[in-house]
């Protein structure tokens, strides 16, 4: 057993929408502005959060999730992204101890727990004064671990407001109140869709917005307490086979293209970093400018908002037909949510209707409210491209869209077990090697998925070889 020192802290809430991401992102350029190095990480599977804390790290923020992962990876990952000599900011998702049941079961503080991690909670305190000692007092009734070290004050209407919070919640709980950020106006808001902020590749003033949020949080936190606490972390009893050092690349053998542009830029970096580790040299694919490729062996997409760009995207038929007939000569592609809506016939959205790849034999209905939204746990079931039967995949899914018309023909390979998925308690639509699904998996909980990838690719190129020899 060995020990390990990871200046570190858990940015919590009672409750979604408190006001971490706005903490956490100003925290880490306030850090970065300092000349101190920095590292973000999201609890949860969280595209979005997690490109926010990317862009004010200045590198990728990593997801963490017990869940999916399971504790000890979770605890690899952040041991092999976290900086020693930084400060690494861990931003929690909903409340504090809220997990998958009653009994908070892989929350925010389960995860504090795994990684030892000191808590400092943001509580959104609108409309209330002694009352938000009350909620600080609950969870610090909930703390076994005494993880709780301080408190942000969000939402305050003024000085007097801030005085009667931060008083009540220090006499009745001891916890010191380290910041009190004042109510916002809009255009210091981060920009918000559905349940979720919108992508920073969608909004054109982020760094303008990134660095007034960075000046708010240094008028209104004591940040060098808060980087006390994080140093005052207790190290990290690491045992010898819990290697997360890096691990070498294979050489570049195969061409995987993946969408990435406004529309398509859901990934989790441990995705693209295992294909590539596996022997993959990755190409970015616009879906609305790009035309026409013959050199991929494998093609990934990802989700996104496909729905925002859906104009753009079908205007771009020229790589719609490619794309078709690429697949129907057994070109491996693997899309979720968002790839499984590009690879349809068509979308029906606010009342129109957008022709799509048709690789699928289904149309997509976008919906007002959520279809599938939280953790899943799917089994394969039956043959498929990328994956063994038997295989049991553990993910999410967040989905506004819903098949609404499908050929009865068409073959699915997983069951779900917990979830929505496609339809009929179905997911993973299979045509030739098409792989789509609503399923998000993560490469440190699945690493079936990239040895899928990396398969199918050199199975592809192999019989593109041979058909060349042939004709030749």
């Amino acid at each position: 057993m060995q020990y390990c020192n990871y200046p570190r802290v858990v940015i919590s809430g009672l409750s979604g929408d408190s006001g971490k991401t706005v903490v956490s992102c100003g925290l880490l350029a306030s850090f970065r502005d300092r000349g101190i190095k920095v590292a973000g990480f999201k609890k949860g599977p969280d595209y979005i959060d997690a490109a926010w804390l990317g862009l004010s790290a200045g590198k990728a923020a990593r997801n963490l999730d017990t869940y999916i992962m399971g504790h000890k990876k979770a605890k690899q990952s952040f041991l092999k992204n976290a900086c020693s000599d930084g400060v690494n900011i861990i931003e929690g998702n909903r409340g504090l101890f809220d997990g998958i049941n009653n009994k908070g079961t892989h929350s925010t503080y389960e995860l504090a727990r795994t990684l030892q991690s000191p808590v400092i909670i943001v509580q959104d305190v609108s409309k209330v004064t002694r009352t938000a000692a009350a909620f600080i007092l609950g969870c610090k009734n909930l703390d076994t671990e005494h993880n709780i070290k301080a408190v942000v004050l969000n939402q305050v209407a003024g000085k007097r407001h801030e005085n009667l919070a931060r008083n009540a919640i220090e006499d009745l709980t001891g916890i010191p109140v380290v910041g009190a950020i004042p109510k916002l106006p809009d255009n210091l808001i981060l920009p918000s869709r559905y349940f979720g902020l919108i992508t920073p590749s969608e909004f054109k003033k982020k760094s303008t917005l990134l660095r007034e949020l960075e000046s708010i949080i240094q008028q209104s936190i004591d940040v060098g307490k808060i980087l006390d606490i994080a140093k005052a972390a207790p190290q990290i009893p690491v045992e010898i086979q819990e290697d997360h050092k890096e691990i070498k690349s294979k050489p570049a053998d195969v061409k995987i293209g993946y969408f990435k542009d406004k529309a398509f830029s859901f990934y989790y970096p441990e995705n693209l970093e295992m294909l590539m580790s596996e022997g993959a040299e990755l190409i970015p694919i616009s879906s609305t400018h790009n035309t026409y490729f013959d050199y991929l062996d494998a093609l990934y997409i990802g989700g996104g908002f496909p729905e925002m760009n859906l104009t753009y995207i079908s205007m771009n038929q020229k790589l719609i037909t490619s794309i078709k007939q690429m697949a129907e000569d057994g070109l491996p592609i693997y899309a979720e949510c968002g790839g499984l809506m590009y690879l349809a016939e068509k979308i029906l959205w606010m009342e129109k209707e957008y022709l799509l790849s048709g690789v699928l034999p289904i149309v997509i209905n976008m919906q007002d409210k959520p279809q599938g939204h939280g953790y899943c746990e799917m089994v394969v079931d039956s043959e498929n491209p990328f994956y063994e039967i038997g295989t049991v995949l553990k993910g999410h899914e967040f989905h506004y869209s819903k098949i609404c018309n499908h050929d009865v023909k068409i073959k699915s390979c997983l069951s779900v077990n917990r979830g929505t998925g496609c339809f009929n308690e179905r997911d993973g639509l299979v045509y030739k090697n098409v792989f789509a699904s609503y399923l998000h998996v993560h490469a440190l909980a699945s690493p079936e998925w990239a040895a899928g990838m990396i398969k199918c690719a050199k199975n592809y190129k192999e019989l593109k070889t041979s058909r060349m020899v042939a004709i030749n």
